[in-house]
């Protein structure tokens, strides 16, 4: 009897456990997060006297390859890429080697974050394969750190090369050869290393490749560099400054864009506030009277002339040291018409100047047929002045909170080149309360030299206020927008009130920028007081409070 209800209370125990092992869920252990790990590869790792065609390297999981364009970096650079298989997953990778390696040297593959387990995506990190065809493998490196020359932030993905200085060097290396060593900071890196080097002399360049070729080309990529030769061994912490050059100035062949204007493209952001080109227009040996402006927002300028019978002009151009001459077609199109148009709208601010922008250039601007008159029809005193290569007229009077503006151009007022001439413009213009803007005082500390530009710049990087001090070290920016604004200071070395950028040949660096490590809040109604130390390097910091006291107009 006893063994009967014995076996029946097992039989039901039995059952119960199955039951409850049904309901329960299999959890599968802890997520992986270790690397993929190298088990065996072939060559080995760190071989001499290498010479092999072919190298495999064997994991202890299924691998993938990931972003490897722009990972993986070569040095020295091969002429040929090799190939890299599989692109599937895989315990192996083989590289096939494609270039004849050079004799007595260490190469390096290094990987970066490209090879990751198939499962979870763990990468290997900086994993790198190296080898040497001499007898050793060089053991001497080089670090430092890049930034931009004028932008707070540097480019990810900047090549640090460095090129030997031996008997066949010279500085337009960078432009048709590949350096003897390369590294890259990749996406999250703002410092380099470069490793395996050998003892030499060195010329150290950074440059943001954008066509991955390990040259450079000056019309699209920043370049940065060391003046003086690297010795190696060194243990120099190097700081490199990231810049784009302006191209000298080289025109192209104009065309033909109405019955009276030529298109003359050219290189570069140029700088023409000291000397402007010289442009001669000719019909056979006749010379045509003609006028050059900038075309608004483009690397080209406009040439204008009266509309003339012939079949084609000759057009010579000199800048400086540069001369060109073309020959264009002439064809019979529609000339161009006078518009004047203003470029606010509705509010004005208290610190900028009213800008009206003319389609032709204007040989002539009757000023009493132009007034400017206040909510009470009141005139208001302006000063006028006429950009004539930027084709607009600035208009510069005192504003009052809460007021409103008419500008009133009467017609006749414009005279272009081809004898057109406005109609009647009316322009309406109104000013806010001072309480809607802030002020900002802004103390510089250790500033090194003078002069300086001092620019606030929005979180687009757009330019809102400028100042520029010749000895001032306390910089008032009164009534301006509120804002989150950054603030830079510029040494003007050159005395010319604008940023230069640096050039490699000519072997000159960038003008100095310094930035405010943290954004100042400025509000409406408030006003704030913040130091600026130009001897402390940009850090971003959080941003502070300014406390609050009434405005004053």
């Amino acid at each position: 009897m006893f063994k009967n209800n014995f076996t029946t209370f097992f039989i039901v125990l039995s059952l119960s456990l199955i039951g409850c092992a049904k309901r329960g869920n299999i959890t599968g252990g802890l997520k992986d997060t270790l690397p993929p790990i190298l088990k065996s590869s072939f060559p080995k790792n760190f071989s001499t006297q290498f010479n092999a065609k072919e190298i495999k390297l064997n994991f202890d999981e299924f691998v993938k390859l990931r972003d490897l364009n722009k990972q993986l970096i070569i040095s020295p650079p091969m002429k040929h890429e090799p190939f890299i298989l599989p692109t599937n997953a895989s315990k192996f990778i083989t590289i096939q080697l494609n270039d004849t390696l050079q004799p007595n040297t260490t190469y390096s593959f290094n990987f970066g974050q490209s090879i990751a387990d198939n499962n979870e995506g763990n990468p290997l990190n900086q994993f790198k394969y190296v080898f040497s065809t001499g007898t050793y493998i060089d053991s001497l490196s080089l670090g430092g750190t890049i930034k931009d020359a004028f932008e707070k932030v540097p480019d990810n993905f900047v090549s640090v090369m460095l090129y030997e200085k031996n008997e066949t060097f010279n500085d337009s290396v960078v432009f048709n050869q590949t350096p003897r060593y390369v590294t890259n900071t990749l996406d999250s890196l703002k410092t380099f290393r470069l490793e395996n080097l050998k003892a030499g002399k060195y010329l150290l360049v950074a440059i943001k490749d954008k066509n991955k070729n390990n040259k450079f080309n000056p019309r699209e990529e920043k370049i940065g560099f060391i003046k003086q030769t690297i010795t190696i061994p060194n243990d120099t912490l190097f700081e490199l400054e990231l810049f784009k050059e302006v191209l000298p100035f080289k025109t192209y062949k104009p065309a033909q864009v109405s019955g009276n204007k030529l298109l003359l493209p050219y290189d570069g952001k140029q700088d023409f506030t000291k000397s402007k080109p010289k442009v001669v227009l000719k019909n056979g040996a006749t010379i045509v009277p003609s006028i050059v402006t900038q075309f608004p927002k483009k690397d080209s300028l406009h040439i204008w002339f009266k509309p003339l019978k012939a079949d084609s002009l000759r057009v010579s151009v000199t800048h400086k040291d540069y001369n060109k001459e073309y020959t264009i077609r002439i064809k019979n199109q529609k000339k161009d018409t006078l518009t004047a148009t203003a470029l606010q709208s509705g509010d004005i601010n208290f610190n900028e100047r009213f800008v009206i922008e003319t389609s032709n250039p204007l040989v002539k601007i009757d000023s009493s047929k132009i007034s400017l008159t206040n909510a009470a029809k009141e005139k208001v005193v302006f000063q006028m002045e006429h950009d004539a290569f930027n084709q607009k007229i600035f208009f510069d009077f005192k504003k009052t909170p809460s007021e409103k503006y008419n500008f009133t151009i009467l017609p006749e007022a414009f005279t272009d080149l081809l004898d057109n001439k406005n109609d009647s413009l009316s322009y309406k213009l109104t000013t806010r309360k001072a309480e809607d803007f802030g002020n900002l005082l802004l103390k510089l500390q250790n500033v090194k030299r003078f002069p300086v530009i001092i620019e606030l710049t929005n979180s687009n990087g757009d330019v809102k206020a400028t100042a520029y001090s010749t000895e001032t070290t306390s910089i008032d920016f009164n009534l301006i927008e509120p804002a989150l604004y950054s603030v830079r200071l510029i040494y003007d070395d050159n005395k010319n009130k604008r940023y230069d950028t640096g050039n490699f040949l000519a072997k000159q660096y960038s003008e100095e920028v310094v930035y405010l490590s943290k954004e100042i809040d400025v509000r409406a109604n408030w006003d704030v007081e913040q130091v600026f130390d130009v001897s402390l390097p940009y850090i971003p910091e959080p941003v502070k409070k300014p406390v609050k006291k009434k405005s004053s107009f």
